[in-house]
């Protein structure tokens, strides 16, 4: 009998750390996942490859051959899977390494099991399109055409401050950043955006601008957009002649039944449920 449960890899040298994942993982998802222990780079893409995993959550800082040479290692073989990096802010020196291999996401050292579900929730998805032959032949799932196609092109690594800057100033030009982020959600949210596409947008390297990210919003960019857009969703929800298919692809969600799972995630509520209550009141 086929086995229908989603593959993934958890590496970590940490023994704690690959056990807290995998709970979180186990207590959200359940059966759903197969899941598959790695304690360095090297073991790492030996079990990824021959247990034919989907997903990869990779430590960067391991012994032997690091996360990002398990990655390069794994996308060799593999052009589709989701890679998802565990890092610490003092490693982004691998910024342009990390950018090649495309990963889905960057969670960073300490994370939140919020952000660590949001992201393998997307994870899901992507294998879910893809095994059903959905997936866009031009582009590595999760990567958008925009952010394929910038992935060669040179990227800043950080603002530039002028020696001798007032702290204010450096404060001011994130303060800029930050709402130059907000302003591209905010017109793109309909849109199949992702990381890449943003930091593309304002011309720094995928992990540069996950750390600001991280820094300057307190969560990892799918979840700021994932609740971002359920929140444009409840006011579409409002509107009882809106069936919730529409409200789906109007937020940007392409798959209403992913849709509704981060709604109900977000709120404890299914969309209609959510609009029933509403009328409710």
């Amino acid at each position: 009998m086929e086995d229908n449960r989603y593959r993934i890899l958890v590496a970590d040298d940490e023994p704690i750390e690959r056990m807290v994942v995998d709970k979180t993982l186990r207590q959200h998802f359940g059966d759903s996942l197969q899941i598959w222990q790695a304690q360095n780079g090297r073991e790492a893409v030996e079990v990824f490859l021959r247990e034919k995993c989907q997903i990869a959550i990779l430590d960067i800082s391991m012994p032997g051959i690091n996360g990002l040479e398990a990655a390069e290692a794994i996308r060799r073989e593999d052009t589709v899977c989701s890679i998802i990096f565990l890092t610490a802010y003092d490693e982004f020196d691998f910024a342009k390494r990390a950018l090649r291999v495309r990963a889905l996401d960057y969670l960073l050292k300490p994370g939140s099991k919020e952000e660590l579900i949001a992201v393998v929730e997307e994870a899901v998805h992507i294998a879910e399109v893809g095994s059903g032959g959905h997936a866009d032949s031009e582009t590595t799932p999760g990567v958008s055409k925009k952010a394929h196609g910038a992935a060669g092109s040179e990227a800043k690594e950080a603002p530039v401050i002028p020696d001798g800057a007032a702290e204010g100033q450096e404060n001011l030009k994130s303060q800029l950043l930050a709402q130059q982020v907000r302003d591209y959600v905010r017109l793109h949210y309909m849109e199949d955006i992702c990381l890449q596409d943003v930091a593309g947008a304002l011309n720094y390297s995928d992990a540069y601008f996950c750390r600001f990210f991280k820094q300057n919003f307190d969560k990892n960019f799918i979840m700021y957009l994932s609740e971002f857009r359920v929140e444009q969703a409840k006011v579409l929800l409002a509107d009882i002649t809106v069936n919730v298919k529409d409200v789906s692809v109007r937020v940007g969600y392409r798959d209403s039944n992913y849709f509704t799972k981060v709604f109900k995630r977000l709120t404890g509520l299914t969309p209609s449920e959510y609009r029933s209550r509403a009328a409710a009141v």
